[in-house]
């Protein structure tokens, strides 16, 4: 009788489940849909859900002609650009913090995330004054030493936990083996905190993909736009193509979606690592 409950139970989680995560992906199957429909599909009946006639001339429209595969590669640039330097600066400062600095590095981890109390519209204008002193006004390195200013802190906080997690015998064998403390820290502790890594990394990648605030300030350059920006101005249009809107969105998302999945299992592996202090 017990196990004919939890059968029940287990099948009705299941198509609860199930309904939901149905909900959770219409819109992104809506998006799908809608960027290979014709424009006259569009405008002769919005709510259809399926389309009369497959079309991929919306996406070749916003590729060739509104050149957002351009903005698709600034992203992917300044996103690659902020993640690599933030967890190479991160991670030896957190390494730090935990080595050679516990008590204090402990009050600067927290000061550090102190940072994330002020919202981005705050530091909107000191930001555009220093990259116009400095130059870096509507360029890709200036975009990226704004990213670093929040990834970095949030990163540290994050390494923090996972270093911690790293048996000081392990390094002490290393020291006594004979290698010094860089080779310690490149050999013996990064690979046992590798899934930390990744997890921070992806995490740093993604913000920076998503971004749209100091995008939209410090870069005025149509060659130079990201997508989150680009994406934004087809709304802007006198005359909004939901065609164009849907491919774009779609070029956007869908492959943001399927790197998710396949990392998933790494994300939530180095989160619950990182949760072991």
């Amino acid at each position: 009788m017990t196990n004919k409950k939890a059968k029940t139970g287990n099948f009705f989680c299941h198509i609860y489940l199930i309904i939901l995560s149905l909900i959770a992906f219409f819109p992104l199957i809506w998006v799908l849909l809608c960027s290979v429909k014709s424009s006259g599909d569009m405008t002769a009946n919005p709510t259809r859900f399926l389309p009369v006639k497959l079309t991929l001339e919306n996406f070749s429209h916003v590729i060739n002609d509104l050149k957002f595969a351009a903005n698709i590669g600034n992203s992917v640039i300044i996103a690659l650009s902020t993640t690599c330097i933030a967890i190479i600066i991160s991670s030896m400062a957190a390494y730090g913090i935990v080595r050679f600095f516990p008590k204090l590095g402990s009050i600067m981890s927290k000061a550090l995330v102190t940072t994330y109390m002020f919202p981005p519209i705050l530091l909107a204008i000191p930001y555009s004054l220093v990259m116009a002193k400095l130059g870096l006004m509507n360029t890709r390195v200036g975009l990226v030493i704004v990213y670093l200013s929040f990834s970095v802190p949030y990163a540290v906080w994050m390494l923090v936990g996972f270093f911690k997690t790293v048996p000081l015998g392990i390094e002490e064998s290393a020291r006594v083996d004979g290698a010094n403390k860089f080779q310690t820290f490149s050999r013996i502790v990064l690979p046992l905190v590798m899934p930390g890594i990744v997890a921070t990394a992806i995490y740093t990648f993604i913000n920076a993909w998503n971004e749209f605030l100091y995008s939209l300030i410090l870069i005025n350059s149509t060659d130079k736009m990201t997508v989150s920006v680009a994406l934004k101005s087809l709304q802007g249009s006198e005359i909004l193509n939901w065609g164009d809107m849907m491919a774009a969105s779609a070029l956007v998302v869908v492959p943001s979606v399927l790197f998710f999945m396949f990392i998933q299992n790494k994300i939530a592996g180095g989160m619950t690592d990182g949760a072991v202090k």
